[in-house]
């Protein structure tokens, strides 16, 4: 079972996510700020991150930017979720390393497509 670590501030949304990851057969841990999510993917060794940008204490940028100087030799894939759908930001994203970007709202299948997709093209 793959395993797939969450790192989201919103309550609900966080609680959504896993949910609609658990219900596809994933293993899921989860973060509430960016700095728990580093913490935790070191402990957890996840074989996705799934992240918010815009958190309090460490955003999602600083999160990837930390696990590209960590633990992302291992080659985690890595996915924004974010209400920013500004060019620059996808651009951004791509440049940084992210495998896909996810814009809020978002519905169950999206996310799961999303999920599916990066694990059948990237080798972990």
């Amino acid at each position: 079972m793959k395993k797939i670590l969450v790192i989201e501030d919103n309550e609900t949304i966080l609680e959504n996510i896993a949910e609609i990851l658990e219900l596809s057969a994933y293993e899921v841990v989860v973060a509430r700020n960016g700095r728990e999510g580093i913490e935790i993917s070191e402990i957890e060794k996840p074989d996705m991150i799934i992240c918010d940008i815009m958190m309090p204490e460490m955003d999602g940028y600083q999160v990837l930017t930390s696990l590209n100087k960590e633990s992302r030799p291992r080659n985690i894939p890595f996915i924004f979720l974010t209400a920013k759908s500004e060019k620059n930001d996808f651009k951004k994203a791509a440049e940084m390393g992210a495998d896909y970007y996810l814009t809020k709202p978002f519905g169950g299948a999206e996310l799961i497509n999303a999920v599916e997709t990066i694990f059948k093209n990237v080798s972990i």
